[in-house]
């Protein structure tokens, strides 16, 4: 039975089982003390594990953060950007906050300043990962939290999906850009991910054992979803590595935070300081579509597995579906569509 009483701070809440922790927290309403108490006697009543108070009361948030960073982002492809998104994180005040107090609140306060300088989509991948880390610590780390309280913080709608391509003349601006970089590698970077649509992490990890030229294809083994896939390589992306000097196994030799420094540069240079280099993927995604092919098809070169996302990385061009239907004309009678002469 939970234990309810005044303090001059709030309301403390105990409750007592035998063959579990006491448990104890305070808050500012009774009400929020009772509903506490009601919910963590109810899991216990359904046979939850027991929970280790000292074990909680002495690890922050921050210390999982900084778990994750050491033991789980080294092995993911995106590493070194997902290390400096986490490293900032850990500056927020919720950090601090013992795993025994935390609650949605000072996560939806996080939230709610990070509105006022970032993207709804930036805000949801940090709560994203937030919550993949309390999550992994929950199942992995046998931390015995009741519940993922990020699951609970409302999300804010993301509206901000990009659509942006290269108009006409800008890929010629672009490759003059090029010309002057003294990282040579960055020029074949672009080329191959406008060729290729793979994500800057696959292409910085391509191997030249990965390539087989004969069949024109390349096996990409590690990818952000997890599947290995298989692209087929184009004439122009064939001309791209038959120029690249091999130095190793490994296509290039940059990391991907001086490809992101170059590509600032270069995009500085051509005149088109709001093209991010991942606008290159939607962009060769796009080209793959208006060359025909089925979305089976496009799906097996971009790696999508969720056909709503694929659709909204092809962008076609409103005037190239015009040119397409200029001259054709739709028989209402016989269902067929036929060109006007």
């Amino acid at each position: 039975m939970a234990t309810i009483t005044k303090r001059k701070n709030g309301w403390f809440a105990q409750i007592r089982r035998q063959g579990y922790e006491p448990e104890y927290k305070t808050f500012r309403l009774k009400t929020e003390a009772q509903k506490w108490a009601r919910e963590r006697e109810a899991r216990i009543d359904q046979g939850a594990p027991a929970v280790s108070q000292r074990v909680l009361r002495g690890t922050t948030l921050g210390d999982l953060i900084r778990r994750y960073i050491d033991e789980v982002t080294p092995t993911k492809l995106g590493a070194e950007s997902e290390r400096l998104r986490l490293s900032k994180l850990l500056a927020a005040p919720m950090c601090d906050i013992a795993l025994s107090d935390l609650t949605s609140a000072p996560i939806a306060a996080y939230r709610d300043a990070r509105a006022k300088v970032v993207k709804p989509g930036t805000i949801a991948r940090e709560l994203g990962l937030l919550r993949t880390i309390v999550e992994v610590a929950r199942l992995d780390w046998g931390v015995s939290i009741a519940t993922n309280v990020v699951s609970q913080v409302r999300r804010i709608p993301v509206k901000n999906a990009r659509d942006r391509r290269l108009n006409p003349g800008e890929f010629d601006r672009l490759m003059v850009a090029l010309q002057t970089t003294r990282n040579k590698q960055v020029r074949p970077a672009v080329l191959l991910a406008v060729e290729t649509a793979l994500r800057r992490g696959e292409l910085l990890n391509l191997k030249w054992s990965e390539i087989d030229l004969e069949r024109r294809t390349a096996n990409i083994p590690h990818t952000k979803t997890g599947y290995a896939r298989t692209i087929p390589l184009t004439d122009a992306a064939l001309m791209v590595l038959s120029s690249m000097p091999r130095d190793g196994d490994r296509l290039f030799h940059i990391t991907a935070m001086s490809l992101r420094l170059a590509w600032n540069r270069v995009r500085e240079r051509a005149g088109m300081p709001d093209l991010n280099f991942h606008d290159l993927r939607h962009e060769a995604i796009s080209r793959f579509a208006e060359m025909g092919l089925t979305t089976v098809e496009l799906a097996v070169i971009s790696g999508h597995r969720d056909m709503r996302m694929l659709m909204r990385y092809t962008h076609l061009k409103p005037a190239d579906l015009a040119r397409k239907l200029a001259g054709r004309s739709w028989n209402i009678e016989s269902g067929h569509s036929n060109v006007s002469v």
